[in-house]
């Protein structure tokens, strides 16, 4: 999957600030996701210094506006950038220097037409708490990284990441109300649609 210069320069910036960009195939997916549900309000817990906004932009509706929320200003300038870089109107986002256990409570419930996280995993099952209520019915939450460098699978592996990782997994997995499902592109996206 190729990208495009605004995308590959966010890369860039983005391995520079050790931001773990995601993959281009998780990038195609995300758009792909983005476009099947129609995604007119889009929110992402973690910047990935951009490359994700960009991804999610191009799936979105023309009209959309994207939510991104980061705790690092310097992911967050790199997301602003990257952007402008991209000629996407400043009007489509919406980009907060801030914990998302602090911003998301503010978030109207059932508002969102897609959620997605790449946040700190020690946040993640209060964060998907959040994104349980913030996202419509038909909705869509990803957790991006969820095989976590093909640890998660992996019994043995039982570092604080990994199993918190595993533990934000499960809890997508067990909620009746939503169909999830594991796609192995990159280093692993859980898909959960809001039933």
């Amino acid at each position: 999957m190729s990208e495009d210069e605004a995308t590959l320069r966010a890369r860039e910036r983005a391995v520079e600030l050790d931001a773990r960009p995601i993959s281009p195939a998780q990038g195609a997916t995300l758009r792909m996701l983005a476009a099947s549900c129609g995604a007119k309000a889009v929110i992402e817990v973690g910047t990935g210094a951009g490359v994700t906004s960009l991804w999610l932009l191009q799936g979105m509706t023309s009209n959309g506006v994207l939510t991104s929320i980061d705790t690092d200003a310097e992911y967050i300038e790199s997301a602003r950038t990257a952007v402008r870089d991209a000629g996407v109107s400043a009007a489509r986002t919406r980009l907060i220097n801030g914990r998302a256990l602090d911003v998301l409570p503010r978030m109207t419930s059932a508002g969102y037409d897609m959620v997605v996280l790449d946040a700190d995993q020690r946040h993640l099952v209060p964060i998907l708490d959040h994104a349980r209520r913030i996202v419509r019915s038909g909705g869509l939450i990803v957790l991006v990284h969820s095989l976590w460098y093909d640890r998660v699978p992996d019994p043995a592996r039982r570092d604080a990441a990994t199993v918190a990782m595993r533990q934000a997994v499960r809890f997508l997995c067990d909620d009746p109300d939503l169909l999830t499902s594991t796609l192995t592109c990159g280093d692993g996206l859980t898909v959960a649609v809001s039933l």
